[in-house]
């Protein structure tokens, strides 16, 4: 391995780092975006239920907003369970917005390696290609010159490649992760909208 770093040069090194970088991106948002971190399945259950039997207070909300992002989410539409529908509606998708941007954190860096990895491949190949023009000299060629120019530019050609392609699929499959988990969350939002002014509906029926 380290025969081939020495190989490739120093412009290798930015590859490195960022490659150091996407890796512990990656781990990060596998570990961040579990489903059931982001969206438990019985949470919706459980605050309809407590909803239903007590109704909904401040220390209940507060515990609500803490225990993941669709708790923050349903707690932002319940602090509103006295306001008009839209009011609810409104506050829900307020804190839907700053729930999907919170979740779609360091995404954008992973993207940008996967764009960049492949330019900063191309800049280590233009500069193998900058040291085997070099080498040549009017008397004749350098082999050993020749040889390194050429290691600097396909190593780094194919370390940016490298690179790029797996950091290109994760923040693809990350990015398809968080639009699923908003969507779930504004399925959770409208039922518990639902529910908050159909029972008052209900009442004011009665």
């Amino acid at each position: 391995m380290f025969a081939i770093i020495q190989a490739a040069g120093w412009p290798i090194w930015p590859l490195l780092i960022t490659s150091i970088i996407a890796v512990a991106l990656i781990i990060e948002r596998m570990i961040s975006l579990r489903e059931a971190k982001i969206v438990p399945p019985t949470l919706l259950s459980d605050v309809i239920a407590v909803y239903a039997r007590q109704g909904i207070d401040a220390d209940v909300l507060d515990k609500l907003s803490k225990d993941s992002p669709l708790g923050e989410v349903l707690a932002a539409g319940l602090r509103n369970e006295k306001s008009p529908r839209h009011v609810m509606k409104e506050a829900i998708e307020e804190a839907g917005r700053a729930t999907a941007h919170n979740l779609e954190r360091f995404l954008t860096t992973l993207g940008t390696i996967a764009t960049a990895a492949p330019l900063l491949g191309l800049f280590g190949t233009v500069v193998g290609m900058i040291e085997i023009f070099g080498s040549q000299a009017p008397g004749g060629t350098n082999p050993q010159q020749l040889a390194h120019g050429i290691s600097i530019a396909l190593y780094n050609t194919a370390a940016g490649i490298a690179i790029s392609i797996p950091s290109l699929i994760f923040y693809r499959h990350f990015k398809n992760k968080v639009d699923g988990f908003v969507v779930l969350m504004e399925q959770a939002a409208s039922k518990i909208i639902d529910i908050v002014h159909g029972e008052r509906d209900a009442g004011r029926a009665k």
